[in-house]
């Protein structure tokens, strides 16, 4: 069976504990909470939320051979997403994130790729080649640089629609960053994307810049709770936040962002409509704690129907 969506990208473990606040340099900070171990990772992450949004989905990854990348697997089945495309790396230990949540849902994050480093760019390129054609492609840079670049290239060859998570930023290629269609960052994303041009960007302006500095098909602007900003050769707009009923954790609403509006893409609707189902999806991803919902679910098709409607 094709796929409508495949996400080029990591798993990690996420290991969570609640602060009152965040540690400055040379400080120790007490933790409020035990640690929690969750499945997590950006592009696992993505994947989670595109099956969840009514996509076929499968991600292209890896995972060691530990204990913790079985049961890294095994979420990512639950979650609906197809695991063949994922490499066990002998030897290895899975990739993990420590995240630092305070009381205000807001998060600090430190990633140790692991297994995610051994994704070799001819390997990411063959198993495309052979699952991608047809299909929306997630790229996010939690791989390095050379991998997302050569991942772009395959699309190229085969013309699948390639959404570029450039989160953190890092310096792809100029062709890698006009292949994007969008390119999605947050706001201090999109000023590193800026470059000296930042300094005198207006916020509301930065989507619009992104785009014209890269070559972008088209560039999305995460803001939190600000909304999103839009612009493509059709649009130049904002579109606000949906709102949240509260917050307890925004670790993965970016995720859960992408994750959706890949799979709305990939149905068939239009970037302005597919971002705010995106903002829909996001706000409810901030109700739970952790990247993912505590019990993933076959529940998807009345999930999808709440964001395409």
């Amino acid at each position: 069976m094709s796929n409508d969506v495949i996400v080029v990208g990591s798993v990690n473990a996420d290991h969570v504990m609640a602060l009152v606040r965040r540690p400055v340099g040379g400080e120790t900070v007490l933790a409020t909470s035990d640690i929690i171990v969750t499945p997590g990772g950006k592009g696992a992450n993505q994947a989670a939320a595109a099956s969840r949004a009514g996509a076929r989905t499968a991600l292209v990854g890896a995972v060691g051979d530990d204990p913790i990348g079985a049961d890294q697997l095994e979420a990512l089945h639950m979650a609906g997403v197809e695991t063949t495309l994922i490499k066990v790396v002998g030897g290895c230990r899975t990739g993990a994130a420590v995240i630092m949540v305070t009381p205000d849902g807001e998060n600090s994050i430190v990633v140790v790729p692991g297994a995610n480093r051994h994704l070799e760019p001819r390997w990411v390129q063959e198993t495309l080649e052979r699952s991608a054609v047809g299909a929306v492609v997630v790229l996010q840079t939690e791989l390095a640089a050379e991998v997302i670049d050569a991942a772009a290239d395959t699309c190229r060859g085969i013309g699948a629609r390639v959404i570029i998570n450039n989160g953190p930023w890092v310096a792809l290629r100029q062709s890698t960053l006009q292949l994007a269609d969008p390119l999605v960052l947050n706001e201090h994303e999109a000023r590193d994307a800026c470059g000296e041009l930042s300094m005198g960007t207006a916020t509301s302006q930065l989507a619009r810049v992104v785009r014209e500095g890269t070559g972008a098909s088209s560039v999305l602007v995460t803001l939190g709770a600000a909304g999103v900003l839009i612009s493509d050769a059709e649009n130049e707009v904002s579109i606000p936040a949906s709102a949240a009923t509260s917050v307890v954790d925004t670790t993965g609403a970016g995720d859960v962002f992408v994750g959706s509006v890949a799979a709305l893409l990939a149905a068939g609707h239009t970037l302005l409509k597919a971002a705010k189902g995106g903002a829909v999806a996001a706000a409810q991803a901030v109700q739970w704690a952790g990247a993912r919902p505590p019990q993933e679910d076959n529940g998807q098709a009345s999930r999808a129907a709440t964001l395409r409607n």
